[in-house]
């Protein structure tokens, strides 16, 4: 057995995953059979459940995401700075809310 990385293992998987749901699809839009149409939907429906757990189990195995682009001198880094410098610092919360809820320091809820 060849070993490959989670991001190709997720991204095989998912191919595989898309192509029995554009072929359940293909069988709704062919039948109006009832029994076929149940079928195609039990299919796409296990299909989204293997798909749910493909993502959990890749997050889980620390899927990279892709790094980000260095664009040096972009016009959108260039007005997010600009914002960032002409806002208002703000003051931060004297007492946190978990604090007022349990009556300040006393402990109780």
């Amino acid at each position: 057995m060849t070993q490959t990385t989670s991001e190709t293992w997720c991204a095989r998987i998912q191919a595989k995953l898309m192509a029995a749901i554009d072929a359940a699809w293909a069988m709704i839009e062919a039948s109006d059979d009832p029994a076929v149409l149940r079928k195609a939907r039990d299919k796409v429906k296990a299909c989204g459940e293997m798909a749910s757990n493909v993502r959990k189990i890749a997050a889980m195995s620390g899927q990279r995401r892709p790094a980000p682009r260095a664009a040096a001198g972009s016009a959108l880094d260039a007005a997010l700075a600009a914002v960032a410098t002409s806002m208002p610092a703000s003051n931060p919360p004297t007492e946190r809310r978990l604090d007022r809820l349990k009556g300040g320091g006393r402990g109780r809820l």
